[in-house]
């Protein structure tokens, strides 16, 4: 059964990200992966420059938070916006996309946050079962 023939509202949709070759999977891959959920989520809170945004980020190289910006900027989820001063400034923040998205995201995000002492207590009680430290 594919989500399509569960979600009847959906079915007439030409993305099915559980399809190898869909684009959509590229994307979701990008909103979800160990940075971009939180970037767009730091995003959310509106413009930062890229320092602002590396600090926010804890524990992001600039490297990765510069690949993080570029994909998410691909796939119109965050503007860039060069300012042409000397020193150059360069600002991000979300598309009306990209704010629809992190929405989304920063309810999975606050519902993790408010569920981790089950999550935690889950954990110890399969390290329990376990024999695990």
């Amino acid at each position: 059964m594919t989500i399509t023939q569960e979600c009847p509202e959906e079915q007439d949709l030409p993305y099915n990200v559980f399809a190898k070759a869909c684009p959509s999977r590229g994307t979701l891959e990008h909103i979800t992966g160990r940075w971009g959920g939180l970037t767009l989520g730091a995003l959310y809170e509106g413009s930062l420059r890229f320092n602002e945004l590396r600090r926010r980020v804890d524990g992001v190289s600039e490297k990765m938070l510069s690949q993080t910006l570029h994909a998410l900027e691909r796939d119109g989820l965050v503007h860039r916006e060069a300012q042409p001063t000397n020193p150059p400034r360069v600002d991000y923040e979300l598309t009306p996309l990209g704010r629809e998205v992190a929405e989304r995201l920063l309810s999975l995000i606050h519902c993790v946050e408010e569920r981790m002492d089950d999550v935690l207590s889950a954990r110890v009680r399969y390290d329990e079962t376990r024999g695990a430290l």
